[in-house]
C-alpha cells in the first residue's frame, strides 16, 4: 500500500508543471473509485435479487443495468486520462533529469558513472512510467475491496469482524514473504547496473575483445556472472511474490470455508448472510488476485524510484549550478584570468591518500598561447577542469577581469571556453551554433581540416561521424572554431593525428588562434613543438614545479641529455 501512494505522488510531482494535472489527477482516483463501486454494486444488486422473498421489484434490474453502464465507462474515462497524462509526465520526467545530470557537478557524475546514468535513463523511466499506467486498475481495485468490506459491514457489522479476523491473521503471514521478496527485487536493480557496464564494454570494447581470446573467455564469463546472478535475484523476487499470491488466493477460500462450514457450527447465522458473504467474498477474489500480481511491478518501481534519488536527482532537488542568465551576453574583451590558491582533491587508483592538485597561484592573459605539461598524473587535466569552470575549487577562487567565479555565474564563466578534451565527443548536428551562413562557413574549415571529400554539412547537420579518430578530432575542432571563443583548451589533441597534419596544428592553426587574440592552452607532450607556445606550465604531482617563458623552456629541452623526459 505504501508503495502505491509513493507511485502516487510520484505521479503528482512529475506532472506539477502540466496544466490542470491535479484536476485530471482527481478525476482519475474518483472515476478509478466509481469503477470499483460500481463492480461492488452489481454483485449486491445480484445477491440481493437472489436473496428477495419477492420478486415484483423493477427497480433492482434498471440500478444493474446503470452499474453496467457505469463500470466499463469510468474505467475508460479513468485510463484514457491516465494514458494521456502519463505520457507527458515521461517527457517531463526525460526532460528533468536531463537538466539534472547536465546541471549537476562534473565531479558528481564521474563519481556516478555513465553505467548508472544509462540504467536510469532507460530502464528505469520505463519502469516507473509502465507502472504508473496501472493506477487505474489499483484504484478501480481497491475501490472494490473497500466498498465489499462496507457492504458486508452493512449485513452484518459482527460476521464481518469475524471475517477480517482471520484476514488479518491471513495478511500478516502474507506480508512475510512479501516483505522479502521486495529486498531481492531491490537487490536485482542494484545488480542492473553492473550489467549496464558489461554490455557498455562489450559495445566500446568489441575490437579488443576480439584481439585477445583469453580475455574474450574472461569477459564473457563475467557478463555470464553478472547476468546469472541479477537473473537469480529477480527470479527469486518473482518466485516469493507468485507464492505470496498463491498463498492470499487460498487464504480467500479458508476464509470461506470457515465462514460456510464453521461459523454455523459456532452460532447462529442467517442463511440471507451467509449467502451474501459467500458471493461477495467469490467477488473479492478477482481484485485480490490482480492487486497481488501487481507486487512484482511496483517493488521494480519502488526500486526505480529508490535509484533516481540515490543518485541525487531528485526532482524537487535545488542544483548545485543556476541555469545561465541568456540575457547577460558573454564578453569576448576581458584583461585577466587568475588562479588564487585554487586546490583539488579527490582519490586515485590503487592510492589510499587522496591526491591534492594545489594551491595554485596563476594568471593569464588575452593573446597568450600556453603549454601544460608533465608525466601522467600530474594534475594537468584536473588543473585544466579547474580553469574551464567544470570543476569547482575545493579552496581559493578563480577570477575572470577581477570577477570571482562561484555558482551563481560559473555557467556565464564557461561560455568564455571552447575545448577539446582526450576523451571528446563530436555530437552529428552543429548545437547551439547559429551563426549567418553556418553551412559555408563549416565547409570552409571541412577544406581547411582536409575532410570535405568524407564530411558534409547540410542545415547544420553532419553527414557522417563515422570516421578514424584523428579525423573526429578534426570535426570537433572544427566545432570549436565555429563556437569562436575568446578561451581555448585542446587536451592531447594532436596524440591521433599524422606527422603532417601535426605539423599544421602546431606551426599553423596555433599561431593563427594567437594572432586573432584568443587565449589557448595546449595540453601536450610533444617537446619538438614546445618553442611555439609563450608559456610551458610544467606540473608534477599536483604542484608547478615551473612556469617559464616557452624560448627558455625548449633551450633547456635542446641541452638536456638525450632520453630526459620533460
Amino acid at each position: 500500500m505504501r508503495d502505491v501512494f509513493r507511485l502516487f505522488s510520484y505521479l503528482l510531482r512529475l506532472s506539477k508543471d502540466i496544466r490542470f494535472a491535479r484536476v485530471t489527477v482527481v478525476i482519475i482516483a474518483i472515476a478509478g473509485a466509481v469503477s470499483g463501486v460500481s463492480s461492488t454494486a452489481m454483485m449486491a444488486l445480484i445477491t440481493q435479487e437472489l436473496t428477495r422473498k419477492s420478486i415484483n421489484s423493477t427497480l433492482l434490474p434498471w440500478l444493474f443495468l446503470a452499474c453496467c453502464v457505469m463500470l466499463p465507462g469510468f474505467r475508460f474515462l479513468s485510463q484514457k486520462l491516465l494514458i494521456e497524462l502519463t505520457l507527458k509526465s515521461l517527457v517531463n520526467l526525460r526532460l528533468r533529469l536531463t537538466r539534472a545530470i547536465l546541471a549537476a557537478p562534473l565531479r558528481q557524475l564521474e563519481k556516478v558513472g555513465p553505467h548508472r546514468l544509462l540504467a536510469t535513463l532507460t530502464t528505469d523511466i520505463n519502469v516507473i512510467v509502465e507502472s504508473l499506467t496501472s493506477i487505474p486498475l489499483l484504484l478501480m481495485h481497491f475501490a472494490i475491496v473497500a466498498s465489499c468490506l462496507i457492504y458486508l459491514g452493512w449485513l452484518s457489522p459482527k460476521v464481518l469482524l469475524e471475517v477480517l479476523g482471520f484476514i488479518a491473521l491471513g495478511v500478516v503471514t502474507y506480508q512475510i514473504p512479501v516483505i522479502r521478496g521486495f529486498a531481492r527485487i531491490h537487490k536485482a536493480r542494484g545488480l542492473y547496473d553492473e550489467l549496464v557496464r558489461q554490455m557498455r564494454a562489450l559495445t566500446e570494447g568489441t575490437k579488443e575483445l576480439k584481439m585477445h581470446r583469453r580475455r574474450r573467455r574472461g569477459f564473457v564469463g563475467e557478463v555470464e556472472n553478472a547476468t546469472l546472478t541479477f537473473q537469480e535475484e529477480n527470479r527469486a523476487g518473482t518466485i516469493i511474490f507468485a507464492a505470496a499470491a498463491s498463498w492470499g488466493q487460498a487464504l480467500v477460500y479458508v476464509v470461506l470455508g470457515l465462514l460456510v462450514f464453521g461459523l454455523p457450527r459456532i452460532q447462529a447465522t442467517d442463511q440471507r448472510t451467509l449467502l451474501s458473504f459467500t458471493v461477495i467474498l467469490f467477488q473479492l477474489m478477482v481484485p485480490l488476485e490482480v492487486l497481488m500480481n501487481m507486487l512484482p511491478n511496483l517493488g521494480r518501481a519502488s526500486a526505480s524510484m529508490r535509484t533516481i534519488e540515490e543518485l541525487g536527482f531528485e526532482l524537487e532537488s535545488q542544483s548545485h549550478e543556476r541555469e545561465l542568465n541568456l540575457e547577460r551576453a558573454v564578453s569576448p574583451a576581458w584583461e585577466r584570468l587568475e588562479l588564487r590558491g585554487v586546490t583539488h582533491s579527490y582519490r586515485r587508483e590503487n592510492e589510499e591518500e587522496s591526491f591534492l592538485l594545489g594551491p595554485i597561484d596563476l594568471a593569464f592573459e588575452p593573446g597568450e598561447l600556453v603549454f601544460l605539461v608533465g608525466g601522467n598524473g600530474s594534475g594537468k587535466t584536473t588543473l585544466a577542469k579547474l580553469i574551464l569552470g567544470l570543476y569547482a575549487p575545493e579552496a581559493g577562487e578563480v577570477r575572470l577581469a577581477g570577477e570571482a567565479i562561484g555558482d551563481d555565474n560559473r555557467e556565464q564563466y564557461r561560455e568564455h571556453f571552447s575545448a577539446v578534451f582526450s576523451d571528446f565527443f563530436v555530437f552529428e548536428k552543429l548545437l547551439g551554433l547559429d551563426a549567418e551562413a553556418l553551412d559555408d562557413v563549416a565547409r570552409g574549415y571541412l577544406r581547411r581540416l582536409l575532410l570535405e571529400q568524407k564530411v558534409q554539412v547540410r542545415d547544420g547537420v553532419l553527414s557522417t561521424i563515422d570516421l578514424s579518430t584523428g579525423q573526429r578530432k578534426r570535426l570537433a575542432l572544427m566545432t570549436a572554431y565555429l563556437e569562436d571563443r575568446p578561451i581555448y583548451l585542446f587536451d592531447e589533441w594532436a596524440a591521433d593525428q599524422d606527422p603532417v597534419f601535426k605539423e599544421v596544428f602546431y606551426l599553423a592553426l596555433l599561431p593563427e588562434l594567437k594572432e586573432r587574440g584568443k587565449t589557448v592552452f595546449v595540453i601536450s607532450h610533444d617537446d619538438h613543438y614546445f618553442h611555439v607556445a609563450d608559456r610551458i606550465l610544467k606540473l608534477d604531482y599536483g604542484k608547478i614545479e615551473s612556469d617559464t617563458p616557452a624560448a627558455a623552456a625548449f633551450m633547456s629541452t635542446a641541452a638536456a641529455p638525450a632520453g630526459t623526459a620533460v
